[in-house]
């Protein structure tokens, strides 16, 4: 186990693996590009969605069920699902990212907007607020942290399962995972998987950070 995590150390910390287009600089770059373009892509899916059902309280029950339904399918079987229909691209990646981000986002939109207090939303109409004045001007600053909350667990979840771009042959850290797999080596496999958790938990720490910073004056809601 020592000569392991030794190996591990030398692996994560040469100069020659941090250049170049295989180096971990490159590849780093590269999944934070598929994380950030499926959660944005996600995020313009799932929050005129979550926003649309929390405020007219319409579809909710589809939406909520679609939603669980897209958490719980095999992100693999996806992709291969897709590659098979559309040939060899990261199209099937970025498919079954953007399916695994939605939920999160959908679920906490809707979850933020309906923790809003029905007499604030009272008040707004009453005095003379439109429904998207009482959206745009009320519901939705209120409902902002459990908002947040789903974007960053969106992000995080994408991030650890990006590694997914290597198994149809495209890069990101989980380029080291699958080569290391295939060249049956397990310091590889370990360094690609330390990147990927680190790379998560430094987002998480980071994007929680802000939301605390942003919302410090703010009582928490719960869903």
């Amino acid at each position: 186990m020592y000569e392991l995590i030794k190996n591990l150390g030398g692996w994560l910390t040469s100069g020659d693996r941090w250049s170049g287009s295989d180096g971990i600089a490159h590849r780093l770059a590269e999944h934070l590009q598929y994380s950030l373009l499926a959660t944005l892509i996600a995020a313009a899916i799932g929050l005129p969605l979550g926003l649309l059902i929390g405020h007219t309280g319409r579809g909710a029950f589809v939406a909520i069920n679609l939603a669980s339904f897209g958490r719980a399918l095999p992100t693999v079987g996806l992709v291969v699902l897709v590659f098979l229909a559309g040939g060899l691209s990261m199209l099937p990646v970025y498919v079954a990212l953007v399916a695994l981000a939605v939920p999160s986002i959908v679920t906490n939109t809707y979850a933020g907007m309906t923790a809003v207090d029905p007499d604030v939303k009272d008040a707004a109409r009453g005095q003379g607020m439109r429904g998207h004045q009482v959206l745009l001007q009320v519901e939705l600053p209120l409902a902002l942290p459990l908002i947040m909350t789903g974007l960053r667990l969106a992000l995080i979840q994408v991030v650890a399962t990006a590694t997914i771009a290597a198994y149809v042959s495209f890069g990101g850290l989980g380029r080291y995972v699958f080569d290391g797999l295939a060249q049956r080596d397990l310091v590889q496999v370990l360094g690609g998987a330390v990147l990927v958790a680190a790379v998560a938990i430094a987002l998480d720490l980071v994007l929680s950070g802000l939301q605390r910073l942003l919302f410090r004056h703010r009582p928490a809601q719960t869903a």
